[in-house]
């Protein structure tokens, strides 16, 4: 038999109204990240605090349905890559509350991670070299739409 006293209710309450707080917090956060252009930003902004490199952005709205956007960046090893990717993953779902889908974090080589309306490419500098994602994305005229960030 287990018997709650005062003092039990009042710390269960305390936890609710704390998970509350985080609730609200998470949602307001999300209330932020309304459009495309904000997602972006925030992107941007976790890869360059976590020093990746190269990182160049490709404008796809109207030429395919897979985003908006896609970055494209480097890592100078495959552990900075997974890292990269990791808390780039965590600061999108912090700030909207979606998890991203991701690929490849295993082996650190290439990472895709999905975030919904912005596609984000992590790669080692050789493998990047090898596949040439931007060559692929970006034509003559479209050179000129890639912002390197």
């Amino acid at each position: 038999m287990v018997l709650f006293t005062k003092e039990d209710n009042v710390l269960s309450l305390n936890v609710d109204a704390a998970q509350a707080a985080d609730h609200g917090a998470a949602m307001t956060a999300a209330s932020q990240i309304a459009t495309s252009d904000d997602l972006l930003a925030l992107i941007l902004s976790s890869l360059n605090d976590d020093k990746a490199e190269d990182i160049v952005q490709i404008d796809l709205r109207g030429k395919t349905a897979i985003g908006d956007y896609m970055v494209i960046c480097s890592g100078r090893s495959t552990r900075q890559v997974s890292a990269i990717s990791e808390k780039l993953a965590q600061a999108v779902k912090d700030a909207t509350g979606r998890t991203s889908k991701m690929e490849g974090r295993e082996t650190g080589d290439w990472v895709l991670i999905d975030t919904g309306d912005v596609v984000v490419h992590v790669f080692r500098p050789e493998v990047r070299e090898f596949y040439q994602l931007e060559k692929m994305w970006l034509g003559g005229d479209d050179a000129a739409t890639a912002a390197p960030h």
